[in-house]
Formats: structure tokens, C-alpha cells, sequence
């Protein structure tokens, strides 16, 4: 098991204080510092097992689990993240143990006082009320240490505001609230701290922070840097290129864009710099790298599993959604490191011997179509296994994920000395793939019991964690004895007692990587619960309509902006929950009235994308200060250049919410997603060639321009199909039902509706309402999706909407009017586009080749 290069002094301090806490004090205290964190761990295991419903012990419904979750996480953060920058790192002083435990005292209201809270709901006693108010102030503070002062801002700023609602301008006022209304409602209940991102927190996003320190400690990280190396290391740049797919293979380990930085930056900047890559450029790739890690399926960052709870899908379509936009976004950052290499005329590092073809496809090809194949096998062969065998499926398969298991330990045994490099920058060669692929294909083991848990046996992203982790802890425990027995070197007794460590370590290590997570969705919880005790969601709809002037992109680009400038200094999942909690409705309504429908879960990576890129922005990017640091660079340079890498990431937000088959919405054949597959990543390709200024040689500016209409034609080819064909057609609502009845099966009808609001002003706007798969008839449909209908004076009207039908969820009210029914017009498929902008693509790129060899001609 070898470990990359240890980062400086400083960097390690950056990534302890923006992670894990910087104080390591000893004695007591430090014992105290490591037991806690171990027991939070332990009871995270224990609330996501079926062990509590087995032995009928230690049940907890989720409020009482989010109190106890929140109740360690205030103390860790007091303990382990000390007062100030100045304070010492040695020793915990006496005030911030008092403030530990009456923290701790305040989280634990809940579950302590469970029962008598429940029975005098809505009429809370001074004590409850001293308990929330001492709470609420303590987490701000906790939220300060772990995190910065910003997210502490944001939160008192709505707190303020919960207060000072009569006082504030006529467009953002309200009535205003009670200190006992206000504390009652966000620390007593569900709608504020203890709301649903702290829930995601306590269920879902633990398992995965614990799965992934589980993942490094075991050697996965430096595992998968060494792939990433042996495959690229010797083309243009290779370095570079290393670090991009070694820092998404990364992801599935660190959640933390700054730790990713980190584990691969200290081994690739160096060797980046070495093949030509000035310091701020080397810096800046493993930061749009590193930053990007969160993007990658299946294992995405915290905000993803607020997804499942905000949009009401499974985890498993986040991951649909999230999938071709992460892959294309990582393949143009490649692209983008080889035209900065083929800019500046670099080469790769050299390789211990030039393979043949034969070997070549034999080492990488042949190693990876092993592992596709070997996939395939389990995944059919397993659902064949489960029809047959019944509930003797599991533990067949359970053996035969053993059995797997120790032959490839026993082939890592073999492949570790001979394949495995050293993670060592100063090397020189690189090594050979096959050989260093070999020598960890055990670490994909857990991984493909995390993704059959989510996508095969649909369990909770909670539970499938819960195997997973479960699988790394066998694996933690028997790796190194095994591999000891195997190779015939070391003492076994020895190996099994420095498993053991491990596995207490990464327990340790992964408890204090959440001490951020959870006050940063607790504090974020009460941005959400000023929203819906204020009503402000309600008002921000009326303030962006006007300030956008229902112009949908100016909307987009105003929520953009704002997730960066929270992202600056507020951790993605905090950004997220601000953000999404207020803007995503307001997008989404906005849409509606103009025409546009939306999908949910695409505004919500419209801000997850967004949030993301903030990690980078100048002038607070910590990721890029973590690079400079390794790269000898200035921060602020390598942030901007960093960031100019991640534009290609963040167009793509502005694409998917208008063209949706990004997000792999609507694809209806194999042949249908191979073309859209194709043409995005065409798309991004071009794309980073303008934004580079370089194809196959330097651009012409109007090359550049060309490029850019180019990118957007293969993103959104409807833009200009729309112009010769329209897209949709509108007939009368009177014809509801004629239409209806001629719809396929699972296919929503498209209305243009409008009436009165609540408040007595005339709306328009457009819904998708699904109906029922066995409803035939006309009738039988409309009903179905909520409506009864009546026709007056040739109008259709809205006589009735059924209570918690799709018609009264997407916002229909008695007595509109059904003015249109809105239909897909039969057109030529908008992809006729494609056949144009490859032509012009392709005589750009002859014009650009000719100049190219004219150019070496001359040199």
C-alpha cells in the first residue's frame, strides 16, 4: 500500500482546517478528540443497518436520529476546529468544552424531550424555548469555526430578517415573527435545523463520506492515481491528462474538492510542471479537475442526495441525469490539457519499453474488456440468479463476491511489486499499464456492490452505503493479511493488527470529514425553514420576474451569479440548499408562464453545477489555493485559470435546462442517445477549442466565433429548426378529450392554462400532466390526472381539481380556463442541423490543417 508524496506543511493545515479540524491535541483530550468521532461513526453504522428492526433495539425514528447526528457534530466542531486562526492547535481550551457540551445539550432537546415535545406541540415552554435560542446561537458559532464566517452570515441574515419582516422594504415584507414563534418553528420541528437537509445528512451522505475515507485508507486513491498515470502518462501532456481522470476516479473517494486537490496534486503538478506546464496552468487543471470529481457518478457530492429528497426521484435518475453531462465535461478537460500541450509543443514521460500492438491491446484494451465483460456477467447473471434460486440468491452471490474477492487480492499480490510504481513525482518513466491495473482490482469490488445496491436492488442510497461500507470493512480487515499469506511476506499476525488499525482509522477519519456536512445542512436548514415560516419563496418569484423581465436566460444568469458569489464562501451543499430553496420554484414558474417547461431535477443541477464552480472562483477558491501552495503558484492566477478551464462546465447548465435530452430525457432509442451522445461531445470538443484559441492551430477570431455558433447548434440544434419548423402545435381546448383519447400510454398531455391566483391576479401558464397507465377513455384520463371539465360558450373549464392530483400539484385552480392543447408538431427531426455544421466543421478543420503544415513548413 503506498501513499503519495506528503503534502507541505500548509497544505496539510488548509485541507485540517477546511475538512477535518486542525487541532491534534494530546493526552485525554486528544483520546476524547478520536473516540467521539469513532462512536458517531458507530452509531451512523448501527441507524442505517436492519440490526435495530432485528434484535427490536435502539429504533429511532429520523427526527431522534437527526438530533443525535447534530449532537456530535456540534461537538466535534467545537473541539476539533479551534476559535480563531491564532488560537492553538495543542490543546482544547476550557470555554470551548462548555460551549461543546451546552451545544451538544441543545442538539440532544429533541430526542431527550421527544415525547413531551410531541405532546405540547405548538405551545413550547421557557425551557424549550432557552434550549432553541441557546441552540440556534451555538450553531451559528459551530458553523463559523468549521466552515468561515459566510454560511454563519447567510443564516443570521435570515434569522434577522424572520424578525425584522415589518421593517423591510414593501417588496420583501412580511408580518414578522415572535422569538418564541420563530424558535419553536426552526429548532423544535422538522421545517428548520432538523429539516430534510439534515435528514440527508444523517441517512445518506455519512455512509458515502464514510465509504469513501474507508476507500482511501484501504489504497483505492493511490490505486487509481497510478491507473490514471500508467494509461496517459505518455501521450502530450500526459501528466496533465493523469490528473484529470485520476481526480474523477478521485471523486468516488473524496467528496471534498480540496482533499481531491490535495491527494492527486501533490503527485501531478509536479510532473506537469516537469513536462512544460508553467505553475499557475499545472495548478490550475488538478483544480477544474478536482472541483469536477463531485460532478462524477455514482458516488456525486452531498448536494446529490438532497436531489432525491428536493425533487422527489430516485437516486439512481439523479445519476441518469448527472451522467452524460460529468462525462462529457471530463472529456473536454482532457481535450483541453491536449490542445495546452500541443499549444506549447510538449511531449509525455517516456515508458519503460514500447509495448507491440498485440501487447498493448493484450495490457489495456484486453484488461478493460475483461472488466466490462466480467460486469455484464454479474449484472445479467445475477437477475437470472434471483429469478431461479429466489431468496438464495443473496448468499450465492454474497459467496461468489468472496470468492471473487480473493482471487483478485491474490492476483493484486502478484501485480503489486511488479506494476505497482511508487506514487513518487520525482519519477521518471512510466510504468506499464497492465501490471499496475492488475494490482488493485479488488478496490472495484465495493464499488460494484455500491451500484448493484442502487441500481439493481433499488435499495435507499442509505442502505446500498450501508453494504457497501460494510464489504469495505471486510476489506479493510483481511487485505493486508491475505496479501501477507499470498506473497509470502510479513508477519500475518502483524498485517491483521495493522488492518485492524485501518479500519479504526478511516472509522476516525471519516467522522471528522462530516464535522463540516453536518452544521453546514443544519445551519442551511434554517435558511429553509425562514422560507417557508416568512413566505419569502413566494415573494422572490415577483422580485425575479421583475427584475429579469420574465426573460428566462437574464432568470438563469441571476441564479447563476448568486450560487457563485454564496459559493465563494459557502460549501457546495450549503450553496445548494440557499440557492435551490429559493430559486429553483421561482425558475420553474417563471418557465411555465413563458411556455417553458422545465424539469425540476434540471434547475437543481443547474445549481449543483454552479456551486460547484464557486470552489475556484477568485478570490476565494480554497481548491486553487491548495494548488498554488503545491504548484509554488500565485492563487489568485491559478484560480482564474482554473476557472477559465471550468467554462466548459458551466455552459452546460444553460444547455441541459433548454435541451433536456442532456440530461438523457426523452430519448427514444438506442440510435437516438448514441446521436446525442455523439453530438454533445462534439459540442464540448469545439467548444474548448475556441475557448482555447487553438485547433489544429492558432485560431483566426472569426474562426473562434464560428467555433462558438458551431458548439451551440450541436448543444441545442432546435434553436434553428424551430425557425423553419415550429415545434409545436396548438389547438383549441375544447378538443381536450378527442386528444387525450389518442395519446399513447405513459405519453403526458401539454396544456396552456390560465385563471385566477390566490391572490386575484389573472396567470397564465403551461403544465405536463400525466394520466394513468390503464385509464382508455377519454374521461377516464382527464379524471385521472385530477381535472373535471365543463364546457361553456365553447370554453373549456376547470370545474373541479381533485386534492393531491398531478392537475392540483402543478398549480391548477377551479374555474380556469383550459385555453390550448399543446402537441408536438410533425416535423423532420431537429438533428437535420447536424448535417450543415459538420460540413462547415469540417472545412474549418482542412483550413486550419493546411495553415498547420504550412506553419511547420516555414518553422
Amino acid at each position: 500500500m503506498t501513499q503519495p508524496n506528503t503534502p507541505s506543511q500548509d497544505v496539510q493545515e488548509m485541507v485540517a482546517q477546511s475538512d477535518t479540524g486542525a487541532r491534534n491535541p494530546s493526552g485525554i483530550p486528544g483520546r476524547i478528540l478520536w473516540f467521539v468521532p469513532l462512536c458517531w461513526s458507530l452509531f451512523q453504522l448501527w441507524y442505517a443497518s436492519p440490526l435495530p428492526f432485528i434484535f427490536n433495539f435502539g429504533i429511532l425514528n429520523d427526527t431522534e436520529a437527526r438530533a443525535i447526528h447534530l449532537t456530535f457534530a456540534i461537538f466535534l466542531a467545537f473541539t476539533a476546529y479551534p476559535a480563531l486562526k491564532t488560537s492553538s492547535r495543542e490543546r482544547i481550551p476550557a470555554i470551548d468544552w462548555i460551549l461543546a457540551l451546552a451545544g451538544s445539550f441543545s442538539a440532544s432537546y429533541l430526542y431527550v424531550f421527544y415525547a413531551e415535545l410531541a405532546g405540547r406541540s405548538g405551545a413550547p415552554t421557557t425551557l424549550d424555548i432557552v434550549a432553541a435560542a441557546m441552540g440556534m446561537v451555538l450553531l451559528l458559532e459551530a458553523t463559523r469555526r468549521a466552515l468561515g464566517p459566510p454560511l454563519m452570515v447567510v443564516a443570521a441574515v435570515f434569522l434577522l430578517y424572520t424578525f425584522g419582516g415589518p421593517y423591510m422594504p414593501d417588496v420583501i415584507a412580511h408580518k414578522g415573527a415572535s422569538l418564541n414563534k420563530a424558535m419553536s418553528h426552526l429548532w423544535l420541528t422538522t421545517e428548520g435545523v432538523f429539516g430534510v437537509a439534515l435528514g440527508v445528512s444523517t441517512s445518506f451522505v455519512f455512509l458515502f463520506v464514510l465509504f469513501g475515507a474507508m476507500l482511501e485508507r484501504a489504497g483505492a486513491g493511490a490505486y487509481f492515481i497510478k491507473v490514471a498515470f500508467s494509461l496517459l502518462g505518455h501521450m502530450k501532456g500526459g501528466p496533465a491528462k493523469a490528473a484529470v481522470v485520476a481526480s474523477g476516479l478521485s471523486g468516488l473517494v473524496s467528496g471534498s474538492s480540496i482533499a481531491n486537490v490535495v491527494t492527486t496534486g501533490t503527485f501531478t503538478i509536479p510532473l506537469m510542471k516537469r513536462v512544460g506546464f508553467p505553475g499557475t496552468k499545472a495548478g490550475a487543471v488538478e483544480v477544474a479537475a478536482s472541483t469536477n470529481g463531485q460532478l462524477t457518478p455514482p458516488i456525486m457530492g452531498a448536494a446529490a442526495f438532497l436531489m432525491v429528497e428536493y425533487v422527489g426521484i430516485s437516486y439512481v435518475e439523479v445519476i441518469k441525469a448527472a451522467l452524460l453531462p460529468a462525462l462529457i465535461s471530463y472529456i473536454a478537460l482532457i481535450y483541453i490539457v491536449h490542445l495546452e500541450a500541443c499549444k506549447a509543443g510538449m511531449t509525455g514521460l517516456p515508458r519503460r519499453r514500447t509495448p507491440t500492438i498485440v501487447q498493448s491491446l493484450l495490457s489495456f484494451t484486453g484488461t478493460i474488456l475483461g472488466l466490462c465483460i466480467i460486469s455484464a456477467a454479474v449484472y445479467y447473471g445475477v437477475g437470472w440468479t434471483k429469478d431461479v434460486f429466489g431468496d438464495a440468491a443473496t448468499p450465492i452471490v454474497t459467496v461468489a463476491l468472496l470468492i471473487a474477492y480473493v482471487a483478485l487480492v491474490r492476483v493484486s499480490a502478484k501485480h503489486a511489486k511488479e506494476g505497482g510504481m511508487e506514487i513518487d513525482a520525482d519519477i521518471t518513466e512510466v510504468p506499464e499499464p497492465g501490471p499496475t491495473i492488475k494490482s488493485g482490482l479488488h478496490f472495484l469490488l465495493p464499488i460494484v456492490v455500491l451500484v448493484w445496491c442502487l441500481t439493481v436492488e433499488r435499495f435507499s442510497p442509505g442502505l446500498s452505503a450501508f453494504w457497501a461500507t460494510v464489504f469495505m470493512i471486510f476489506i479493510l480487515l483481511t487485505q493486508r493479511p491475505l496479501i501477507a499469506l499470498m506473497a509470502k511476506t510479513g508477519d500475518i499476525a502483524e498485517q491483521s493488527k495493522a488492518g485492524f488499525v485501518d479500519l479504526l482509522e478511516a472509522l476516525v477519519s471519516g467522522a471528522r470529514n462530516m464535522i463540516g456536512i453536518g452544521v453546514a445542512t443544519a445551519a442551511a436548514g434554517t435558511v429553509v425553514g425562514v422560507v417557508t415560516l416568512t413566505g419569502i419563496g413566494l415573494v422572490m418569484t415577483d422580485f425575479v420576474e421583475f427584475i429579469s423581465g420574465g426573460n428566462i436566460i437574464l432568470m438563469l444568469l441571476f441564479t447563476a451569479i448568486i450560487s457563485l458569489i454564496l459559493g465563494m464562501g459557502l460549501p457546495t451543499t450549503a450553496n445548494y440548499i440557499v440557492v435551490s430553496t429559493l430559486m429553483a420554484p421561482v425558475i420553474v414558474t417563471l418557465g411555465a408562464a413563458h411556455g417553458l417547461i422545465i424539469p425540476l431535477i434540471a434547475v437543481h443541477l443547474f445549481v449543483f453545477y454552479f456551486g460547484i464552480l464557486a470552489d475556484d472562483t477568485p478570490p476565494v477558491g480554497l481548491a486553487a489555493f491548495a494548488a498554488a501552495a503545491i504548484a509554488k503558484s500565485d492563487p489568485i492566477r491559478t484560480g482564474i485559470q482554473g476557472f477559465t478551464y471550468d467554462i466548459r462546465t458551466a455552459i452546460l447548465p444553460f444547455m441541459f435546462v433548454f435541451n433536456t435530452q442532456l440530461l438523457l430525457m426523452g430519448i427514444e432509442s438506442w440510435w437516438h442517445l448514441t446521436l446525442t451522445v455523439v453530438s454533445s461531445v462534439i459540442a464540448m470538443l469545439i467548444f474548448s477549442a475556441a475557448t482555447q484559441g487553438w485547433w489544429f492551430t492558432k485560431n483566426k477570431w472569426w474562426e473562434t466565433v464560428l467555433l462558438l455558433v458551431l458548439t451551440f447548434s450541436f448543444f441545442r440544434p432546435g434553436f434553428w429548426w424551430d425557425m423553419i419548423y415550429p415545434a409545436k402545435e396548438l389547438s383549441p381546448g375544447a378538443e381536450i378529450a378527442q386528444i387525450t383519447e389518442q395519446l399513447p400510454v405513459g405519453k403526458p398531455i401539454e396544456l396552456r392554462v390560465g385563471g385566477e391566483n390566490l391572490e386575484g391576479r389573472y396567470v397564465e401558464k403551461t403544465v405536463r400532466l400525466p394520466f394513468e397507465d390503464d385509464a382508455m377513455s377519454a374521461d377516464d384520463r382527464i379524471a385521472s390526472m385530477g381535472l373535471m371539465l365543463m364546457e361553456q360558450d365553447g370554453k373549456m373549464i376547470v370545474d373541479m381539481v381533485e386534492f393531491g392530483s398531478p392537475a392540483e400539484a402543478s398549480g391548477i385552480d377551479f374555474d380556469w380556463e383550459i385555453k390550448w392543447v399543446v402537441q408536438e408538431a410533425d416535423r423532420p427531426m431537429k438533428e437535420w442541423v447536424f448535417v450543415p455544421t459538420l460540413l462547415i466543421l469540417f472545412g474549418l478543420g482542412l483550413n486550419q490543417r493546411r495553415r498547420a503544415k504550412k506553419d511547420e513548413l516555414s518553422a
